[in-house]
């Protein structure tokens, strides 16, 4: 069985724990595609090995590289690809929403596909949860663990800016897990005077504020000013926590999550020879088989028992 893999879109740490336990189970029959979708269009693709994920299986980013690639989407490219992925049994796909559309788009094509939920943003309609999700907010927490003490030394307020493009999950997650004073997570939520009201208190009472707001609401400067101007005695910063939320080193749950996401894959590709989506649903993995346009749900106690029988380290 000749097969493909690509990580499409955004890096997400735990990607290259994914691509070192294929490249452990497959060897030379695992082909990557650079870059993703782009390395697809224009056939740059070379054995896994020579990319050496053996050597950044614990480390974030993505050892295969990643790209966006809208030109994907247009008929021209979108043959060049599909001719390029009919060369293979089986794609593997690692990304997000639009990476699942391009599986659909191939599978539909007459290309064998599994897709993995693969994006910090954890925004996959089909999962609920995708690898890099708890790295990403874990990077989030400790940013603040560390910058917030010296907030506190000065009575200072603190606008943390988290990434999740249309999502607000991370930010969610982040002022859950670290109880800050006040989260943005949509434009209905930039309250100025009910914020000044808050961080005001705070600094009679002795104390710092800490404000969590997604990104792509408005620029993080704009917001700043406007509520400074409310609470002129305070002295307000801002953190953009940027990429360190998918250049953090996978965390221990996050290497599980992926070699779980993993086994699922070597289940699917010795099993069965329908295209597949592997998921995170009601707090359970489970396999989504596409059979033409219909999907089926495999059954997750059978699947649980199975997986327990394999040994992947």
């Amino acid at each position: 069985m000749k097969l493909l893999v690509l990580t499409s879109g955004g890096d997400a740490p735990g990607m290259n724990m994914v691509l070192y336990l294929l490249y452990k189970e497959f060897g030379k029959n695992l082909y990557a595609c650079r870059a993703g979708f782009k390395g697809l269009i224009n056939n740059d693709i070379l054995p896994i090995s020579e990319f050496k994920p053996q050597k950044y299986a614990r480390c974030a980013g993505s050892c295969i590289k990643c790209s966006r690639c809208p030109e994907f989407k247009e008929e021209k490219w979108f043959k060049i690809a599909l001719e390029n992925a009919k060369k293979f049994d089986v794609v593997i796909v690692m990304g997000g929403n639009g990476s699942y559309k391009g599986c659909q788009d191939l599978h539909r094509n007459g290309v064998r596909t599994i897709f993995i939920p693969s994006t910090i943003d954890n925004d996959v309609t089909v999962s609920d949860y995708s690898i890099g999700f708890h790295t990403a907010v874990n990077a989030c927490q400790e940013m603040i663990e560390n910058i917030m003490p010296t907030m506190e030394a000065f009575d200072r307020c603190c606008v943390f800016e988290t990434m999740g493009r249309n999502s607000e999950k991370i930010a969610k997650c982040t002022a859950t897990s670290q109880l800050c004073d006040y989260l943005i997570a949509s434009k209905d939520d930039i309250d100025y005077p009910k914020i000044a009201e808050i961080v005001k208190n705070n600094h009679q009472l002795g104390h710092s504020s800490c404000i969590v707001m997604k990104e792509k609401l408005m620029k993080q400067s704009t917001f700043i000013s406007s509520l400074q101007k409310l609470v002129p005695e305070v002295e307000i910063r801002g953190t953009v926590i940027g990429y360190v939320q998918r250049g953090s080193k996978p965390t221990i749950i996050e290497l599980e999550y992926a070699k779980f996401f993993a086994k699922l894959i070597i289940k699917v590709l010795c099993t069965k020879d329908y295209s597949a989506a592997i998921v995170y649903k009601n707090g359970k993995f489970d396999i989504l088989y596409q059979k033409d346009e219909e999907i089926i749900s495999c059954n997750r106690e059978k699947l649980e028992k199975k997986i327990k029988k394999q040994n992947i380290d």
